[in-house]
């Protein structure tokens, strides 16, 4: 994996550009990083090769096998070969689907990454992890691809709405909680009504994420840490998306996390009076949906997890601030019991 920062690179890109010789290049956006990324983006290249936009809507609903399609047919279209090159030029769901996408189409062509989110910077766009969803189910369909680079341009940012720097803010925060206490007390102190990070502090997640998954690239062990406050949050965000009251990915894993904090305690041995103050911290910034969770839906989304069987649940927990164990098998009762304690004002 090529990461790079800032100038270096857009740098790294042009010189990939004037080396590989590709036949096309293929930019996937949404409709608003096309107006609003690409333009400026382009400006930094003199010498592209061929070059063919294929938009999205922006939002979760994209991230679907309908829309896949539509775009291996796009690519069909405009002659698309293995010598073409993808460029994901947008957020999370923009680097999910354009990885997954060239993963597939001709059983693989090159892509590399640009995320203009701060939840893509930190999280989608690194790992190699690409997929869609696939009923009510996140991630279900994807696959392990490796970009040929990332490039995180901080600049990105300053087009973020509060709302979408809060859900990068999340995995930023987790990365904290389940590798080092003293990034979760950095990034904790930024302003949660407007959490813009410095370069330094990106690099600084982006990194920790960089090594768990160098260590276990295809999430047989250790990797599965990342997954903390997912259990709870990936329910959680596709209920929303069923209610037709969607949350944002990091709005649920601070929700999720706020109920393995809780697990964390009854059965991992967290700190009570610590996991109060983390928990009341986080939901300062992320409040709890309006509408009632129901008991059934969320059960059958959380074992319908590739990760779980049955009625019990494979649960990453923390023994401490930056201290995270995975494998815990831990029984749907107890975690909705961790829920309903949150919801009626235990937190």
């Amino acid at each position: 994996m090529a990461l790079y920062f800032g100038s270096k690179a857009l740098s790294k890109f042009d010189s990939l550009l004037q080396k590989a010789n590709y036949s096309k290049l293929f930019i996937l956006c949404d409709e608003n990083t096309h107006e609003v990324c690409l333009p400026s983006f382009l400006q930094h290249f003199s010498n592209l090769p061929p070059l063919e936009i294929l938009e999205i809507e922006a939002g979760e609903e994209s991230k679907s096998l309908s829309v896949l399609e539509q775009l291996w047919h796009s690519l069909s279209e405009l002659e698309a070969d293995r010598h073409s090159l993808i460029l994901n030029l947008g957020g999370g769901v923009v680097s999910d689907l354009g990885g997954f996408m060239a993963a597939t189409f001709m059983r693989g062509i090159p892509f590399i990454n640009f995320p203009t989110s701060l939840l893509a910077m930190v999280d989608a766009s690194v790992g190699a992890k690409t997929g869609i969803n696939f009923g009510p189910f996140k991630n279900r369909l994807g696959a392990f691809a490796d970009a040929q680079l990332i490039g995180i341009v901080p600049e990105f940012l300053e087009t973020l709405s509060n709302e979408e720097l809060l859900s990068g803010w999340a995995e930023m925060l987790k990365h904290g909680l389940i590798a080092s206490s003293q990034h979760f007390q950095e990034i904790k102190n930024l302003d949660k009504r407007h959490p813009l990070p410095t370069l330094a502090q990106i690099k600084a997640s982006v990194t920790i994420k960089e090594r768990i998954v160098k260590n276990d690239p295809r999430e047989m062990g250790e990797r599965k840490i990342l997954n903390f406050g997912h259990t709870f949050g990936h329910a959680l965000e596709s209920y929303s998306h069923l209610q037709e009251a969607p949350l944002s990915h990091g709005h649920c894993v601070a929700l999720g996390m706020m109920v393995a904090l809780d697990v964390s305690v009854k059965h991992c041995g967290f700190a009570s009076a610590e996991a109060k103050m983390i928990q009341h911290f986080l939901r300062e910034a992320y409040a709890w949906p309006n509408f009632e969770l129901s008991r059934d839906a969320i059960f059958k989304l959380v074992s319908g997890d590739k990760k779980n069987r049955g009625s019990t649940i494979n649960m990453v927990l923390l023994k401490g601030v930056g201290e995270a164990v995975y494998n815990r098998e831990i029984e749907f009762e107890s975690l909705w019991g961790s829920y309903q304690n949150l919801v009626n004002g235990a937190d």
